[in-house]
C-alpha cells in the first residue's frame, strides 16, 4: 500500500491561514466532540500580524467519514508528522481547550523529542495533567441518551443540536472517540521547552482551578493561570480576554527568539 505524502497529510490537518504573510502563527486545537469551526471568531480578535490556523482532527466536518483516533499516542505521532511538514521558520504558538490542550501538550513534547522546531508558547485551557476528571471507559459505552445528558451537564452542545437526532448521530461518534483519547492518556511528567500559560474557570465540572498548578513543573517558565467565571466552555464567553492575553505573550516570546540585527 502506498504511503500518503506527508505534505498531503498536513494539508488535511491544517486549515488555511488567516494571514499567510504574518510573521507569527497560532495553531488552535478544538475540544472533544467538536471541530475547527469552534474557533471561527478568533481571527477577528487577533492582530493582522499574527496568523491563525485551526487544526481539524479526522471524523468531523470536512473530514467526516475518515477514521477517528481513540488513543493519544498514535494521534500525537501522526499530528507531529503533519506539524513537521507544515512548519516554516516563523515562531508559533499552540493553544488548545480541554482535549485540545492535552493534544497540544503531547505534540509539543513529541516535536521536542524529535528535534523539530517547538512552539515558543503553549496555551492550555480547561485541562491539566493531574486532576482532570476524565470520563471512565465504561461511561463511553453508555447509550447515546445518557451521553447526551452528560454533555448537556457540561453545556457543551446547544439545545438545538441536543434535540436533533440527525445532528447527534453525526456528532456522537466523534464525542466517544475523543473521550477515549482523553481516557487513554497516562501522565509521565514530561516537560516542554517553551513557556506555558493556562486558563481555567471557577465552575468547571471537569477540572478545578487548583489542578492547573500541575503545569508548573512541566516548564522552566510557567506564566501563570488566568481564572475566569464560568463553566467548562468559558472559552466561548471569554474569547476577547483570552486572545488578547495569549497574543500579548506570544508576541513577547516571538520578539525574544528572533535574532538581533
Amino acid at each position: 500500500m502506498m504511503t500518503e505524502p506527508v505534505a498531503a497529510l498536513a494539508d488535511r490537518w491544517f486549515q488555511p491561514e488567516s494571514a499567510p504573510d504574518a510573521g507569527t502563527r497560532i495553531f488552535l486545537l478544538h475540544y472533544a466532540g467538536s471541530g475547527a469551526s469552534i474557533y471561527h471568531d478568533w481571527p477577528t480578535q487577533i492582530p493582522a500580524d499574527v496568523s491563525v490556523q485551526c487544526i481539524q482532527l479526522p471524523g468531523r466536518q470536512e473530514r467526516y467519514g475518515e477514521q477517528m483516533f481513540t488513543d493519544i499516542e498514535p494521534l500525537t505521532r501522526t499530528l507531529a508528522d503533519a506539524f513537521a511538514a507544515e512548519l516554516d521558520d516563523r515562531p508559533y504558538a499552540v493553544f488548545g481547550h480541554c482535549m485540545g490542550a492535552l493534544v497540544g501538550y503531547r505534540v509539543t513534547v513529541e516535536l521536542h523529542e524529535r528535534g523539530e522546531q517547538p512552539p515558543v508558547l503553549l496555551g492550555a485551557s480547561a485541562w491539566a495533567p493531574k486532576g482532570f476528571r476524565t470520563p471512565p471507559p465504561e461511561q463511553l459505552r453508555v447509550p447515546q441518551s445518557e451521553l447526551v445528558d452528560w454533555a448537556r451537564g457540561l453545556g457543551s452542545l446547544p439545545e438545538a443540536v441536543l434535540n436533533d437526532s440527525e445532528a447527534l448521530g453525526m456528532m456522537m461518534p466523534a464525542m466517544r472517540a475523543d473521550l477515549e483519547v482523553c481516557s487513554s492518556y497516562r501522565d509521565d511528567d514530561a516537560e516542554v521547552p517553551c513557556p506555558i500559560v493556562t486558563y481555567s474557570a471557577d465552575k468547571d465540572p471537569l477540572v478545578d482551578p487548583e489542578s492547573m498548578a500541575s503545569w508548573v513543573p512541566r516548564t522552566r517558565s510557567y506564566l501563570g493561570n488566568r481564572l475566569f467565571r464560568g463553566g467548562h466552555f468559558f472559552v466561548h464567553e471569554q474569547t476577547t480576554s483570552i486572545t488578547a492575553d495569549f497574543v500579548r505573550l506570544l508576541l513577547g516570546r516571538a520578539a525574544a527568539t528572533r535574532p538581533a540585527h
